[in-house]
């Protein structure tokens, strides 16, 4: 837990340490009903099982397992918004991507492209974390190759901040890598985000519109997070999801081995095959 009056560790240190954004530390629970976020709780269920599912269908299905039918597509449509979640299928503006100069969509740069090392390919993305009263966000980023996770951060509130110190993060454990990958968020398309991969010699790239899949490496850690750990849980507060994810993505990253990496780790993988962070290889 945050000691306010500790010796040694400031409030900064202390929530570095757990990876917790300092939003998250002075954290007031979410203005939402009970009944609100009982059905975000759901939600958060039916489109990690079934993310395919667009708001009707996540409707129906809320209609049929509360045996409520006054719950509306609109009440669902708005939590879903908040929760930062759409359906994947391809349909216009599956991402909302900010307004305005400061704003810039790139190109998606991985198809068809060979990924066969660590620190090649970096990805990110963000995903709604329930607690028992609330709820908060979660951004991670992950090497493509390995599938370690390299950086996390929780935040109250989905913006830019904490998705560049995520970054930040981790560019100063692991280094550079040769490609960024996005959707095409507003956290994403800033100019304070993109500054922060520009000045680095980082090329971006983000995912095309409605294509959802573009990330899938990250959108499947999602899945195994939650199942794995969240949907087990009920976390009174951000400290101590923190804390439940901070074991996990261990666990994850060191003790779980991967079908797709030949039955190794993301670690055994990543740290048999970079140069331990220090791969600032670029591409032309």
């Amino acid at each position: 837990m945050i000691e306010v009056e500790h010796e040694v560790l400031s409030v900064r240190k202390q929530c570095r340490i757990l990876d917790l954004s300092r939003s998250g530390y002075y954290y007031k629970p979410v203005p939402q009903s009970e009944y609100n976020l009982s059905l975000m709780k759901q939600i958060d269920e039916i489109y990690t099982e079934s993310p395919e599912y667009g708001s009707r269908k996540i409707r129906d299905i809320l209609r049929r397992n509360n045996q409520d039918n006054k719950i509306n597509r609109k009440r669902v449509q708005r939590l879903m918004r908040l929760m930062g979640i759409e359906a994947i299928y391809p349909k216009r503006n599956l991402s909302r991507p900010g307004k305005g100069s400061e704003h810039k969509i790139y190109p998606y740069l991985l198809r068809h492209l060979d990924i066969n090392k660590p620190d090649q390919i970096w990805c990110t993305d963000i995903t709604y974390i329930r607690l028992k009263h609330g709820f908060v966000y979660l951004a991670a980023i992950m090497d493509w190759y390995s599938r370690k996770i390299l950086s996390w951060e929780l935040s109250t509130t989905m913006d830019s901040g904490f998705c560049v110190s995520v970054l930040e993060r981790a560019i100063r454990i692991h280094g550079i890598p040769e490609i960024f990958n996005s959707d095409q968020g507003s956290q994403f398309t800033g100019k304070t985000f993109r500054d922060k991969l520009e000045d680095n010699g980082i090329i971006i790239s983000m995912d095309g519109k409605g294509r959802a899949l573009d990330n899938i490496v990250i959108e499947r850690f999602w899945r195994t997070l939650k199942y794995g750990e969240i949907f087990l849980q009920d976390y009174e507060n951000p400290i101590e999801a923190a804390q439940g994810i901070s074991r996990y993505i261990d666990k994850y990253n060191s003790r779980r081995p991967h079908d797709s990496l030949g039955k190794r780790t993301p670690d055994e993988v990543y740290y048999a095959n970079s140069n331990n962070g220090l791969n600032q290889t670029k591409i032309c």
